[in-house]
């Protein structure tokens, strides 16, 4: 069966992911709003650098050159204004048409909101790519670290569109079908609100944010909160590539903290050359999704009557960056003193 695929929001992430789906010999049009970008990947491919190389040529379009309905959206924009986003990809769709969100955070959520919870399907990446210049992407996670956790948003899964997008999924990596989609999604929430919110406010990579002992400090106070209010929650944190989160990194002794904080560089290794899609934005003059990301666990913390000072911190730190009052900096980790 001949399928209309598109992944909206091809920005690093999407160019990427949509390098691989092309390199398998599926159709699959990468649409984004940047005109450099796609004028990028129209001219010479997706030139993908980092630890992989190669160029591929792709389909690439402009919204306003959108001329067909598809079958399956994989939709990677931002999660801010997403109600519009969602809308705008529901008149995109053909009868029979799902999203599958790939963005980060709860999105699931907003899309059943506009298109059902039947034709909602969610996927977290575990990965990551920064955009170097138009039409030229840099894959900063090892190859062999590269999955995708993917659920339905319905309680009754349609087995045949999960394993649809479970083929087309599988062109770049591992892909896992959790049972548990909730708890897949929090692991990642746990990881992008620790090691991705110090990067942005620190102005650096995952694996200097982990290789600097106090910086190390705030990211394991970060995942633990994050840890403890899925308790309140009731829930179910799942593993990550193949490892237990909880057993790594929770700790109720200074034993077990102490060995927390020695492994949380090791956990991170694959990924250390990552640079936090949050930092791109600051670094663009943009807004970023730090109130769909460590926001979430403080939504969630107010909600369960559980304090989470350094999720807190960290989202008035990026928002004063985003207001120009101070800039991504190790100068940050100060600010977090009062916490200790």
């Amino acid at each position: 069966m001949i399928m209309n695929i598109a992944i909206y929001g091809a920005g690093s992430l999407g160019t990427v992911l949509g390098a691989y789906i092309t390199k398998k010999g599926i159709d699959v049009d990468l649409i984004s709003r940047n005109k450099s970008h796609i004028a990028g990947l129209k001219a010479n491919g997706a030139h993908i650098i980092g630890t992989v190389e190669m160029t591929i040529a792709v389909n690439a379009l402009l919204p306003e050159e959108i001329s067909k309905k598809y079958d399956i959206i994989f939709l990677m924009t931002k999660t801010i204004d997403n109600t519009n986003t969602i809308k705008k990809c529901a008149s995109m769709l053909t009868n029979e048409g799902i999203i599958c969100t790939m963005q980060n955070g709860l999105p699931e959520i907003s899309v059943a909101e506009v298109i059902g919870e039947n034709k909602t399907f969610g996927c977290s990446v575990a990965w990551g790519a920064t955009l170097i210049g138009n039409g030229v992407c840099e894959l900063t996670s090892e190859p062999d670290s590269i999955t995708f956790s993917l659920g339905s948003f319905s309680k009754i899964a349609d087995v045949n569109k999960i394993n649809t997008i479970k083929n087309i999924l599988e062109s770049m990596g591992r892909v896992e079908v959790e049972n548990n989609f909730i708890g897949a999604r929090w692991s990642k929430l746990l990881i992008n609100s620790s090691f991705s919110g110090m990067s942005a406010v620190l102005g650096c990579t995952f694996g200097e944010a982990a290789k600097n002992k106090a910086s190390r400090l705030c990211i394991q106070k970060i995942i633990k909160e994050c840890i403890d209010v899925s308790d309140k929650a009731n829930i179910k944190i799942e593993p990550v590539q193949g490892k237990d989160i909880r057993k790594l990194l929770d700790y109720k002794t200074k034993i077990k903290e102490y060995i927390s904080f020695l492994i949380i560089p090791i956990a991170i290794k694959k990924h250390r050359l990552l640079k936090a899609s949050m930092l791109q934005d600051l670094e663009k003059g943009k807004r970023c999704e730090i109130d769909e990301i460590n926001g979430i666990i403080c939504k969630y913390g107010k909600k369960y009557h559980f304090p989470t000072p350094y999720n807190d911190m960290v989202i008035d730190i990026i928002h004063r960056i985003e207001k120009g009052e101070i800039k991504p900096s190790f100068d940050n980790l100060k600010l977090f003193d009062s916490l200790r």
